[in-house]
């Protein structure tokens, strides 16, 4: 095994990636906690992927790593921020991605959350009668793909509705005719700047009540909540208002240890970005925890803590970039490359530092490829390594 000079960003420093720790190569789903990994899209390398363009997808390394997710036991949610869902990914790419993604379920077994939301519309104004056909006709691709549906938070809502009046109506509306309960999803600005306000409030508390009232009048149709929102504190204190049986689902990358294992007051489930790199890690600290072994869950998941940080460090909304990137140096995808050209949106020290995080955490199967591949990247940003 070689090292490497990377251009860190406190100064270039060799390194070298430790061997990886023994973790499960496959799993059954867990018991104790229900676990979505946000799955990113692999690019077309033949395709231009200019920003704006339509997306182009490598479909058989697209569909691959979810099937390798689904092999760990975790669940894949799809079609959603980490899959570049309003970054290059539009409706007609993830209209695909879930019809193909849907099929490849059912074909394996593995359980699948797709995101439904608003973005088919291009008014510049849309009004509340069009956020509602847009979340419709999504809804409806979402569930005849046989997946769950998450509803994602919609930019359209959020520059139509006047108050938590109206997302009440709206979202009542929509739980009121699924087929099976739903996820809900509160993404907060650090991913979308675009959803400033969400819940009819700049103000976290009032908007946490009004989800929350959603919630309870809708509570039959409502499987669970993700907050993304990177407070803790925030999300354990609307995780032990819930209505009994609807679950928090998780989306902190940077306190997700602590909130999957809970307190004596409960626990949140999990559907993170960070599961899409780390994948092999929260397949293994899941199983010890349905062993009871909360030391092994620790020990297998906390050293990904420092990993995730960066990799969700602001801008907040560009980790994706970091999510295909260590895809790439992990195995998963022969080229660095996303749709709209995402991965040039974060700079060669910051990718540099994500190698070097990644191999402490011991995140690569093959600290060799991932070493090499790594040189070549810097080789073609003109660094000597």
């Amino acid at each position: 095994m070689r090292d490497i000079l990377l251009p860190l960003p406190d100064g270039p420093r060799r390194y070298r990636p430790p061997a990886p720790p023994d973790l499960c190569r496959t799993a059954p789903p867990a018991s104790s906690r229900t676990a979505f990994a946000a799955a990113h899209v692999v690019a077309d390398p033949a395709a231009a992927q200019l920003p704006g363009a339509s997306a182009v997808l490598d479909w058989d390394a697209t569909l691959a790593f979810r099937r390798h997710l689904w092999s760990l036991g975790l669940g894949v949610a799809d079609a959603m921020d980490t899959a570049q869902r309003g970054m290059g990914l539009d409706w007609a790419g993830a209209r695909e991605l879930i019809t193909r993604s849907g099929a490849e379920a059912r074909a394996t077994g593995g359980r699948l959350a797709c995101g439904a939301g608003t973005d088919q519309l291009t008014t510049a104004e849309p009004s509340l009668a069009d956020v509602l056909l847009a979340y419709e006709e999504q809804i409806e691709v979402v569930e005849a793909a046989g997946a769950q549906v998450v509803l994602m938070a919609s930019r359209a809502l959020a520059k139509a509705a006047d108050g938590p009046e109206d997302y009440a109506r709206i979202y009542g509306r929509l739980l009121a005719q699924t087929r099976r309960p739903v996820i809900l999803h509160w993404l907060g600005t650090a991913f979308d700047p675009a959803l400033e306000g969400y819940w009819g409030s700049t103000d976290l508390d009032r908007a946490a009540a009004t989800v929350l009232r959603i919630t309870e009048e809708n509570a039959a149709q409502v499987d669970g909540i993700k907050i993304s929102l990177l407070d803790a504190d925030r999300e354990t204190a609307l995780r032990r208002a819930l209505p009994e049986g609807v679950r928090m689902y998780t989306g902190d990358d940077f306190h997700y240890p602590g909130l999957i294992l809970g307190d004596e007051q409960g626990f949140s489930d999990a559907l993170l970005g960070v599961f899409d790199p780390i994948a092999a890690h929260a397949a293994t600290a899941l199983q010890a925890l349905d062993r009871g072994d909360t030391t092994a869950y620790r020990t297998v998941l906390e050293p990904t803590l420092p990993l995730a940080r960066h990799l969700f460090a602001a801008p907040t909304r560009h980790y994706k970039t970091g999510v295909v990137f260590l895809a790439h140096l992990a195995g998963h995808q022969g080229e660095f490359t996303m749709v709209g050209g995402e991965q040039h949106s974060r700079g060669v020290r910051h990718l540099a530092e994500l190698f070097r995080l990644a191999g402490d955490a011991g995140a690569f199967p093959d600290p060799d490829l991932a070493t090499a591949r790594m040189g070549a990247f810097l080789t073609t940003k003109g660094y000597d390594t």
